[in-house]
């Protein structure tokens, strides 16, 4: 979702029901079915007068629209520029997660801590990433010492390959 004039708004992605890395073929596929099942004159039931008859006609522009942005190559590298510069802005996340969502691996001198994300890469966060934010992580128990305040912290992870981002919080130190 990317704000807009309207408080929140559908992505072109999101409108075809496409992942952001989607090839030609997936966008193609998905716009057919989505063009005709969104067509007012199917959607809209002549019989049933009191059902409005603009949310198929904008289901449909829609549709229409995503297709003329995300089929042109030059149309779609803009609009992915500006949609990742708008989740840069406003730093939304994808999901609010805690830390025992998250699994441990050991890294040599470090742990990590991951969380997959839906692209099926991970969020990734570091004992040492941590450790500058003088949060120390105890790898056995997988808890946390802090020497600054007990309060809630939440800390915005970016996936390391797509542009979302999760915010891990953190709120329970020992």
């Amino acid at each position: 979702m990317i704000i807009s004039s309207k408080i929140f708004q559908k992505t072109h992605y999101e409108v075809l029901s496409i992942k952001e890395d989607a090839s030609y073929e997936e966008i193609r596929v998905s716009y057919k079915s989505a063009i005709l099942n969104s067509h007012p004159d199917k959607v809209y039931n002549k019989s049933d007068s009191s059902r409005n008859y603009q949310e198929p006609k904008q289901e449909f522009l829609d549709v229409q629209k995503a297709w003329e942005v995300l089929s042109d190559v030059k149309l779609k590298a803009i609009y992915d520029k500006e949609l990742q510069a708008s989740r840069e802005i406003l730093e939304l996340p994808a999901n609010e997660i805690e830390l025992g969502d998250m699994t441990l691996e050991n890294d040599g001198d470090s742990q990590q801590l991951l969380y997959e994300c839906r692209c099926g890469d991970y969020f990734l966060i570091t004992s040492l990433d941590l450790k500058e934010m003088g949060i120390l992580l105890d790898a056995v128990t997988l808890q946390l010492h802090s020497s600054i305040d007990s309060a809630p912290i939440s800390v915005l992870i970016p996936c390391s390959s797509c542009s979302l981002r999760v915010r891990l919080i953190i709120d329970h130190f020992s």
